[in-house]
Protein backbone atom coordinates (compact mmCIF):
# COMPACT_ATOMS: atom_id res chain seq x y z
CA UNK A 1 0.00 0.00 0.00
CA UNK A 2 1.67 3.37 -1.33
CA UNK A 3 1.21 6.06 1.64
CA UNK A 4 0.11 9.63 0.67
CA UNK A 5 3.57 11.39 1.20
CA UNK A 6 5.46 9.15 -1.16
CA UNK A 7 2.46 9.85 -4.03
CA UNK A 8 3.87 13.13 -3.96
CA UNK A 9 6.82 14.43 -5.61
CA UNK A 10 7.79 17.52 -3.84
CA UNK A 11 7.56 14.98 -0.40
CA UNK A 12 9.75 12.29 -2.23
CA UNK A 13 12.67 15.04 -3.33
CA UNK A 14 12.47 16.91 0.35
CA UNK A 15 12.59 13.64 2.01
CA UNK A 16 15.51 12.31 -0.15
CA UNK A 17 17.35 15.37 0.21
CA UNK A 18 16.23 15.63 4.20
CA UNK A 19 17.63 11.62 4.80
CA UNK A 20 21.18 11.94 2.60
CA UNK A 21 21.97 15.16 4.34
CA UNK A 22 20.85 14.00 8.12
CA UNK A 23 23.21 10.69 7.19
CA UNK A 24 26.32 13.13 5.94
CA UNK A 25 26.11 14.99 8.77
CA UNK A 26 25.58 12.25 11.38
CA UNK A 27 28.55 10.52 9.72
CA UNK A 28 30.63 14.30 9.32
CA UNK A 29 29.74 14.84 13.28
CA UNK A 30 31.13 11.35 13.87
CA UNK A 31 33.59 11.74 11.69
CA UNK A 32 35.09 15.23 13.49
CA UNK A 33 34.44 14.12 17.08
CA UNK A 34 36.79 11.62 16.60
CA UNK A 35 39.51 13.00 14.68
CA UNK A 36 39.07 16.04 17.79
CA UNK A 37 39.71 13.62 20.50
CA UNK A 38 42.75 11.81 18.65
CA UNK A 39 44.19 15.14 17.82
CA UNK A 40 44.09 16.07 22.04
CA UNK A 41 45.05 13.18 22.93
CA UNK A 42 48.27 13.31 20.86
CA UNK A 43 48.78 16.50 21.97
CA UNK A 44 48.25 15.13 25.92
CA UNK A 45 50.65 12.71 25.32
CA UNK A 46 53.29 15.68 23.80
CA UNK A 47 52.90 17.42 26.63
CA UNK A 48 53.39 14.35 29.42
CA UNK A 49 56.37 13.34 26.89
CA UNK A 50 57.61 16.90 27.48
CA UNK A 51 57.54 16.42 31.51
CA UNK A 52 58.95 12.97 31.69
CA UNK A 53 61.98 14.42 29.68
CA UNK A 54 62.21 17.25 32.60
CA UNK A 55 62.20 14.06 35.28
CA UNK A 56 64.51 12.73 33.55
CA UNK A 57 67.20 16.04 33.09
CA UNK A 58 66.32 16.36 37.00
CA UNK A 59 67.30 12.60 38.00
CA UNK A 60 70.86 12.09 39.46
CA UNK A 61 72.55 9.16 40.99
CA UNK A 62 74.04 8.73 44.63
CA UNK A 63 77.02 7.40 45.70
CA UNK A 64 74.69 3.99 46.40
CA UNK A 65 73.82 4.16 42.79
CA UNK A 66 69.76 5.07 43.50
CA UNK A 67 67.89 8.11 41.65
CA UNK A 68 68.03 11.14 43.47
CA UNK A 69 65.49 14.08 42.07
CA UNK A 70 65.05 17.52 43.85
CA UNK A 71 61.55 18.41 43.44
CA UNK A 72 62.33 22.25 44.11
CA UNK A 73 64.12 22.00 40.62
CA UNK A 74 60.69 21.15 38.04
CA UNK A 75 59.12 24.07 37.34
CA UNK A 76 55.23 22.54 37.41
CA UNK A 77 53.69 23.54 40.90
CA UNK A 78 51.45 20.59 40.61
CA UNK A 79 54.54 18.48 41.12
CA UNK A 80 54.26 19.28 44.78
CA UNK A 81 50.32 19.71 44.94
CA UNK A 82 48.85 16.51 46.59
CA UNK A 83 46.48 15.35 43.94
CA UNK A 84 46.90 18.15 41.20
CA UNK A 85 46.75 15.49 38.35
CA UNK A 86 50.16 15.57 37.65
CA UNK A 87 52.08 12.80 38.79
CA UNK A 88 56.00 11.25 38.59
CA UNK A 89 57.14 8.41 39.93
CA UNK A 90 61.00 6.64 39.22
CA UNK A 91 61.31 2.53 40.16
CA UNK A 92 64.05 0.17 39.85
CA UNK A 93 63.26 -2.36 37.27
CA UNK A 94 60.32 -4.11 38.87
CA UNK A 95 61.05 -2.00 42.09
CA UNK A 96 57.69 -1.93 43.31
CA UNK A 97 57.34 -1.35 47.18
CA UNK A 98 61.45 -1.34 47.38
CA UNK A 99 63.33 1.82 49.25
CA UNK A 100 64.34 2.95 46.15
CA UNK A 101 61.06 4.51 45.06
CA UNK A 102 60.95 7.92 44.11
CA UNK A 103 57.63 10.12 43.57
CA UNK A 104 56.30 13.56 43.29
CA UNK A 105 54.68 14.86 46.18
CA UNK A 106 51.50 15.22 44.64
CA UNK A 107 51.01 11.08 44.79
CA UNK A 108 50.63 11.24 48.49
CA UNK A 109 50.88 8.13 49.76
CA UNK A 110 49.94 6.22 46.80
CA UNK A 111 51.88 5.11 43.80
CA UNK A 112 51.01 5.16 39.96
CA UNK A 113 49.62 1.23 38.93
CA UNK A 114 52.35 1.00 35.75
CA UNK A 115 51.83 -2.54 33.96
CA UNK A 116 54.21 -5.09 35.22
CA UNK A 117 56.45 -5.45 32.31
CA UNK A 118 58.76 -2.41 32.13
CA UNK A 119 59.99 -0.86 29.26
CA UNK A 120 63.28 -1.31 27.73
CA UNK A 121 65.87 0.95 28.05
CA UNK A 122 64.98 4.18 26.07
CA UNK A 123 61.44 2.45 24.66
CA UNK A 124 58.32 5.32 25.52
CA UNK A 125 55.28 3.23 26.40
CA UNK A 126 51.84 4.78 26.56
CA UNK A 127 49.09 3.53 29.21
CA UNK A 128 45.71 4.39 30.27
CA UNK A 129 45.19 3.14 34.01
CA UNK A 130 43.40 4.05 37.03
CA UNK A 131 44.61 5.52 40.23
CA UNK A 132 43.77 4.55 44.13
CA UNK A 133 40.47 6.61 43.97
CA UNK A 134 39.54 5.04 40.15
CA UNK A 135 40.30 8.15 38.38
CA UNK A 136 41.71 7.90 34.60
CA UNK A 137 45.09 8.22 34.17
CA UNK A 138 46.83 8.54 30.58
CA UNK A 139 50.57 7.44 31.77
CA UNK A 140 53.79 7.69 29.62
CA UNK A 141 57.21 5.51 30.92
CA UNK A 142 60.75 5.10 29.84
CA UNK A 143 63.30 2.67 30.38
CA UNK A 144 66.55 4.53 31.82
CA UNK A 145 69.72 2.95 31.96
CA UNK A 146 71.81 6.33 34.07
CA UNK A 147 75.27 6.10 34.19
CA UNK A 148 76.56 5.12 37.88
CA UNK A 149 73.12 3.43 38.65
CA UNK A 150 72.61 0.41 40.50
CA UNK A 151 69.96 -1.12 38.19
CA UNK A 152 67.74 0.05 35.63
CA UNK A 153 65.16 2.73 35.86
CA UNK A 154 61.44 3.11 35.10
CA UNK A 155 60.69 6.84 34.98
CA UNK A 156 56.97 7.14 34.85
CA UNK A 157 54.62 10.56 34.81
CA UNK A 158 50.92 10.34 34.48
CA UNK A 159 48.20 12.96 34.76
CA UNK A 160 44.28 12.72 34.53
CA UNK A 161 42.27 12.66 31.32
CA UNK A 162 39.27 14.80 33.10
CA UNK A 163 40.74 17.94 30.98
CA UNK A 164 40.73 15.49 27.65
CA UNK A 165 37.09 14.15 28.24
CA UNK A 166 35.51 17.89 29.24
CA UNK A 167 37.21 19.22 26.27
CA UNK A 168 35.81 16.52 23.76
CA UNK A 169 32.55 17.29 25.18
CA UNK A 170 32.77 21.11 24.77
CA UNK A 171 33.83 20.66 20.95
CA UNK A 172 30.88 17.80 20.55
CA UNK A 173 28.63 20.43 21.90
CA UNK A 174 29.67 23.03 19.83
CA UNK A 175 29.96 20.60 16.76
CA UNK A 176 26.28 19.42 17.23
CA UNK A 177 24.52 22.67 17.52
CA UNK A 178 26.16 23.71 14.03
CA UNK A 179 25.54 20.53 12.49
CA UNK A 180 21.92 20.64 13.66
CA UNK A 181 22.39 24.71 12.10
CA UNK A 182 23.26 23.60 9.06
CA UNK A 183 20.97 20.75 9.02
CA UNK A 184 17.79 23.65 9.10
CA UNK A 185 19.76 25.52 6.25
CA UNK A 186 20.04 22.49 4.30
CA UNK A 187 16.63 21.62 4.80
CA UNK A 188 15.82 25.51 3.87
CA UNK A 189 17.75 25.60 0.94
CA UNK A 190 15.90 21.71 -0.46
CA UNK A 191 12.33 23.10 -0.22
CA UNK A 192 13.43 26.19 -1.79
CA UNK A 193 15.09 24.42 -4.86
CA UNK A 194 12.04 22.10 -4.68
CA UNK A 195 9.51 25.10 -4.81
CA UNK A 196 11.63 26.95 -7.75
CA UNK A 197 11.99 23.26 -9.19
CA UNK A 198 8.41 21.96 -9.52
CA UNK A 199 7.51 25.42 -10.12
CA UNK A 200 7.62 25.04 -13.79
CA UNK A 201 5.39 21.45 -13.47
CA UNK A 202 2.50 24.39 -11.71
CA UNK A 203 2.46 26.42 -14.59
CA UNK A 204 2.10 22.97 -16.78
CA UNK A 205 -0.64 22.38 -14.53
CA UNK A 206 -2.86 25.60 -15.17
CA UNK A 207 -1.98 25.35 -18.56
CA UNK A 208 -3.39 21.71 -19.31
CA UNK A 209 -6.42 23.20 -16.46
CA UNK A 210 -6.90 25.91 -19.65
CA UNK A 211 -6.90 23.67 -22.42
CA UNK A 212 -9.11 21.22 -20.72
CA UNK A 213 -12.00 24.63 -19.61
CA UNK A 214 -11.30 25.44 -23.46
CA UNK A 215 -9.68 28.67 -22.84
CA UNK A 216 -7.02 28.35 -24.54
CA UNK A 217 -6.13 25.46 -27.91
CA UNK A 218 -2.53 24.43 -27.61
CA UNK A 219 -0.02 25.06 -24.52
CA UNK A 220 1.47 28.37 -24.23
CA UNK A 221 4.83 29.24 -22.82
CA UNK A 222 8.52 28.26 -22.28
CA UNK A 223 9.41 25.65 -20.12
CA UNK A 224 13.12 24.24 -18.76
CA UNK A 225 14.71 21.91 -21.03
CA UNK A 226 13.83 18.67 -19.24
CA UNK A 227 10.36 19.39 -19.37
CA UNK A 228 9.68 22.00 -22.42
CA UNK A 229 10.27 18.20 -25.21
CA UNK A 230 6.77 16.96 -23.24
CA UNK A 231 5.23 20.28 -24.08
CA UNK A 232 5.99 20.06 -27.53
CA UNK A 233 4.79 16.48 -28.07
CA UNK A 234 1.62 17.54 -26.54
CA UNK A 235 1.28 20.46 -28.85
CA UNK A 236 2.03 18.39 -31.72
CA UNK A 237 -0.42 16.06 -30.99
CA UNK A 238 -2.96 18.73 -30.25
CA UNK A 239 -2.27 19.88 -33.73
CA UNK A 240 -2.40 16.48 -35.31
CA UNK A 241 -5.58 16.40 -33.70
CA UNK A 242 -6.84 19.33 -34.59
CA UNK A 243 -5.80 18.80 -38.25
CA UNK A 244 -7.77 15.39 -38.10
CA UNK A 245 -10.60 17.41 -37.06
CA UNK A 246 -10.30 20.09 -39.62
CA UNK A 247 -9.72 16.95 -42.40
CA UNK A 248 -13.22 15.34 -41.31
CA UNK A 249 -14.95 18.46 -41.61
CA UNK A 250 -13.37 19.05 -44.89
CA UNK A 251 -14.20 15.25 -46.35
CA UNK A 252 -17.58 15.24 -44.29
CA UNK A 253 -18.70 18.74 -46.80
CA UNK A 254 -16.66 17.68 -49.85
CA UNK A 255 -18.55 14.32 -49.43
CA UNK A 256 -21.76 16.04 -49.16
CA UNK A 257 -21.22 18.34 -52.22
CA UNK A 258 -19.93 15.33 -53.94
CA UNK A 259 -23.21 13.49 -53.06
CA UNK A 260 -25.48 16.11 -54.00
CA UNK A 261 -24.70 16.47 -58.32
CA UNK A 262 -25.87 12.88 -58.48
CA UNK A 263 -29.31 13.33 -56.08
CA UNK A 264 -29.86 16.35 -57.87
CA UNK A 265 -29.91 14.87 -61.16
CA UNK A 266 -31.80 11.32 -60.07
CA UNK A 267 -34.43 13.90 -58.97
CA UNK A 268 -34.79 15.22 -62.02
CA UNK A 269 -34.35 11.99 -64.10
CA UNK A 270 -37.48 10.80 -61.69
CA UNK A 271 -39.88 14.30 -62.33
CA UNK A 272 -39.13 13.99 -66.18
CA UNK A 273 -40.30 10.51 -66.04
CA UNK A 274 -43.52 11.28 -64.59
CA UNK A 275 -44.29 13.34 -67.55
CA UNK A 276 -42.15 11.81 -70.70
CA UNK A 277 -42.05 7.82 -71.62
CA UNK A 278 -39.00 8.06 -73.00
CA UNK A 279 -37.20 9.74 -69.81
CA UNK A 280 -38.98 6.66 -67.84
CA UNK A 281 -36.89 3.97 -70.30
CA UNK A 282 -33.65 6.01 -69.82
CA UNK A 283 -34.17 6.47 -66.02
CA UNK A 284 -32.59 2.87 -65.23
CA UNK A 285 -29.64 3.60 -66.59
CA UNK A 286 -29.20 7.23 -65.68
CA UNK A 287 -29.86 5.68 -61.74
CA UNK A 288 -26.93 3.25 -62.55
CA UNK A 289 -24.90 5.75 -63.71
CA UNK A 290 -25.12 8.06 -60.94
CA UNK A 291 -25.34 5.48 -58.42
CA UNK A 292 -22.09 4.26 -59.41
CA UNK A 293 -20.99 7.70 -59.33
CA UNK A 294 -21.52 8.39 -55.67
CA UNK A 295 -20.13 5.01 -54.86
CA UNK A 296 -17.00 6.23 -55.92
CA UNK A 297 -17.11 9.03 -54.06
CA UNK A 298 -17.82 7.40 -51.20
CA UNK A 299 -15.14 5.13 -51.59
CA UNK A 300 -12.81 8.00 -52.12
CA UNK A 301 -13.76 9.49 -48.71
CA UNK A 302 -14.07 6.03 -46.65
CA UNK A 303 -10.21 5.35 -47.99
CA UNK A 304 -8.75 8.52 -47.23
CA UNK A 305 -10.57 8.29 -43.59
CA UNK A 306 -9.27 4.15 -43.33
CA UNK A 307 -5.59 5.62 -44.05
CA UNK A 308 -5.99 8.66 -41.66
CA UNK A 309 -6.72 6.52 -38.88
CA UNK A 310 -3.82 3.89 -40.06
CA UNK A 311 -1.41 6.73 -40.16
CA UNK A 312 -1.77 6.88 -36.41
CA UNK A 313 -2.25 3.72 -35.54
CA UNK A 314 1.60 2.77 -36.45
CA UNK A 315 3.13 -0.87 -36.55
CA UNK A 316 0.95 -1.75 -39.55
CA UNK A 317 3.03 -4.05 -42.31
CA UNK A 318 1.78 -5.80 -45.91
CA UNK A 319 3.66 -7.52 -47.93
CA UNK A 320 4.14 -6.12 -51.43
CA UNK A 321 4.77 -9.06 -53.37
CA UNK A 322 1.20 -10.80 -52.10
CA UNK A 323 -1.21 -7.73 -53.13
CA UNK A 324 0.64 -7.21 -56.32
CA UNK A 325 0.01 -10.81 -57.55
CA UNK A 326 -3.65 -11.02 -56.39
CA UNK A 327 -4.48 -7.63 -58.54
CA UNK A 328 -2.75 -9.24 -61.47
CA UNK A 329 -4.92 -12.16 -61.46
CA UNK A 330 -7.44 -10.21 -60.54
CA UNK A 331 -6.35 -7.87 -63.95
CA UNK A 332 -6.41 -10.84 -66.23
CA UNK A 333 -9.44 -12.00 -65.44
CA UNK A 334 -11.42 -8.64 -66.10
CA UNK A 335 -9.11 -8.06 -69.25
CA UNK A 336 -9.25 -11.51 -70.73
CA UNK A 337 -10.57 -10.90 -73.54
CA UNK A 338 -7.72 -8.55 -74.70
CA UNK A 339 -5.07 -10.96 -74.67
CA UNK A 340 -2.78 -8.47 -72.48
CA UNK A 341 0.74 -9.22 -70.98
CA UNK A 342 0.08 -8.29 -66.85
CA UNK A 343 3.81 -8.92 -65.27
CA UNK A 344 5.02 -8.27 -61.51
CA UNK A 345 7.74 -8.44 -60.84
CA UNK A 346 8.50 -7.46 -56.69
CA UNK A 347 10.75 -8.61 -54.77
CA UNK A 348 9.20 -11.17 -51.78
CA UNK A 349 11.13 -9.29 -49.03
CA UNK A 350 9.60 -5.93 -49.80
CA UNK A 351 6.74 -4.38 -46.78
CA UNK A 352 4.37 -1.46 -47.30
CA UNK A 353 4.24 0.28 -44.13
CA UNK A 354 0.45 0.49 -44.19
CA UNK A 355 -2.66 -1.02 -44.20
CA UNK A 356 -3.48 -3.90 -47.20
CA UNK A 357 -7.04 -2.06 -48.27
CA UNK A 358 -5.03 0.93 -49.04
CA UNK A 359 -2.08 -0.72 -50.87
CA UNK A 360 -4.57 -3.01 -53.12
CA UNK A 361 -6.82 0.61 -53.53
CA UNK A 362 -3.88 2.24 -54.76
CA UNK A 363 -2.13 -0.03 -56.61
CA UNK A 364 -5.80 -1.64 -57.93
CA UNK A 365 -6.45 2.20 -59.80
CA UNK A 366 -3.18 2.48 -61.19
CA UNK A 367 -3.04 -0.84 -62.90
CA UNK A 368 -7.11 -1.32 -63.95
CA UNK A 369 -5.63 3.17 -65.38
CA UNK A 370 -3.03 0.99 -67.91
CA UNK A 371 -4.73 -2.07 -68.28
CA UNK A 372 -7.61 0.48 -69.73
CA UNK A 373 -4.70 2.46 -71.60
CA UNK A 374 -2.46 -0.37 -72.68
CA UNK A 375 -1.93 -2.03 -76.20
CA UNK A 376 -0.35 -5.15 -75.42
CA UNK A 377 1.33 -5.24 -71.94
CA UNK A 378 1.45 -3.60 -68.32
CA UNK A 379 4.14 -4.15 -66.46
CA UNK A 380 4.78 -3.69 -62.36
CA UNK A 381 7.84 -3.06 -60.30
CA UNK A 382 9.19 -2.48 -56.85
CA UNK A 383 12.27 -1.45 -55.49
CA UNK A 384 13.12 0.10 -52.26
CA UNK A 385 15.74 2.64 -51.29
CA UNK A 386 16.42 3.71 -47.96
CA UNK A 387 13.15 3.51 -45.96
CA UNK A 388 10.76 3.93 -49.23
CA UNK A 389 9.28 1.92 -51.76
CA UNK A 390 9.30 3.02 -55.06
CA UNK A 391 6.60 0.96 -57.03
CA UNK A 392 6.33 1.63 -60.88
CA UNK A 393 3.32 1.19 -63.51
CA UNK A 394 3.84 1.40 -67.04
CA UNK A 395 1.80 0.15 -70.06
CA UNK A 396 2.34 0.79 -73.91
CA UNK A 397 -0.83 2.59 -74.23
CA UNK A 398 -0.95 6.36 -75.62
CA UNK A 399 0.16 7.84 -72.81
CA UNK A 400 -0.32 11.20 -71.58
CA UNK A 401 1.29 14.19 -72.90
CA UNK A 402 3.86 15.92 -70.38
CA UNK A 403 1.81 19.10 -70.78
CA UNK A 404 -1.44 17.54 -68.94
CA UNK A 405 -0.15 15.20 -66.86
CA UNK A 406 -0.32 17.76 -64.00
CA UNK A 407 -4.29 17.81 -65.20
CA UNK A 408 -4.87 14.10 -65.18
CA UNK A 409 -3.82 14.04 -60.95
CA UNK A 410 -6.17 16.67 -60.36
CA UNK A 411 -9.67 15.02 -58.99
CA UNK A 412 -12.64 14.42 -61.33
CA UNK A 413 -10.29 14.96 -64.28
CA UNK A 414 -10.87 12.70 -67.27
CA UNK A 415 -8.72 13.01 -70.30
CA UNK A 416 -9.98 10.18 -72.35
CA UNK A 417 -13.46 10.22 -72.75
CA UNK A 418 -13.75 7.15 -74.54
CA UNK A 419 -13.00 4.79 -71.64
CA UNK A 420 -15.61 4.60 -68.37
CA UNK A 421 -14.75 6.51 -65.18
CA UNK A 422 -15.13 9.15 -62.95
CA UNK A 423 -11.85 10.51 -62.86
CA UNK A 424 -10.98 10.23 -59.39
CA UNK A 425 -8.75 7.12 -59.78
CA UNK A 426 -5.26 8.94 -60.12
CA UNK A 427 -6.75 11.67 -56.95
CA UNK A 428 -7.76 8.56 -54.93
CA UNK A 429 -3.70 7.43 -55.21
CA UNK A 430 -2.43 10.68 -54.92
CA UNK A 431 -5.14 11.53 -51.93
CA UNK A 432 -3.75 8.13 -49.97
CA UNK A 433 -0.09 8.07 -50.41
CA UNK A 434 0.23 11.83 -49.18
CA UNK A 435 -1.52 10.50 -46.30
CA UNK A 436 1.48 7.77 -45.65
CA UNK A 437 4.02 10.65 -46.72
CA UNK A 438 4.26 9.36 -50.69
CA UNK A 439 3.93 10.48 -53.73
CA UNK A 440 2.55 10.07 -57.25
CA UNK A 441 4.72 11.14 -60.19
CA UNK A 442 3.60 10.86 -64.01
CA UNK A 443 6.13 10.22 -67.01
CA UNK A 444 6.94 8.45 -69.89
CA UNK A 445 7.15 4.82 -70.19
CA UNK A 446 10.13 2.98 -71.36
CA UNK A 447 7.86 0.38 -73.24
CA UNK A 448 6.23 3.57 -74.92
CA UNK A 449 2.73 4.81 -72.78
CA UNK A 450 2.48 6.43 -69.28
CA UNK A 451 4.82 5.65 -66.72
CA UNK A 452 3.23 5.72 -63.05
CA UNK A 453 6.13 5.96 -60.13
CA UNK A 454 4.49 5.69 -56.57
CA UNK A 455 6.46 6.33 -53.01
CA UNK A 456 5.00 5.25 -50.11
CA UNK A 457 7.05 4.17 -46.78
CA UNK A 458 8.75 0.92 -46.21
CA UNK A 459 8.14 -0.85 -43.36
Amino acid sequence: MTLPALRSLRHRLLGVTLLTAGLTLVAAGVLLSALFRDHVRQQFIERLTADLDQVIARLEVDAQGQPVLDATRLSDPRWTRPHSGLYWQVDGAGAHGRPGLLRSRSLWDEDLAAPRDAPATGELHVHEVLNHRAEPLLLIERGLQAEGAATPWRVMVAAGTGPLAQAADRFDRVLLAALLLLLLLLAAGALLQVTLGLAPLGRLRDALAALRDGRTQRLAGRYPDEVQPLVDDLNNVLDRQAASLERARAQAGNLAHALKTPLAILGQGATQAQADSAALQALPLLVQDQVQLARRHVDWHLARARAAAAQGAGGLKTPLQSVADGLVRVMQKVHAGRALAIRADVDPGLTFAGESQDLQEMLGNLLDNACKAAHTQVLVAAVQTGRQLRVTVDDDGPGIPPARMAQALQRGQRLDESTPGSGLGLAIVQELAALYGGSVELGVSPIGGLLVVLTLPAA
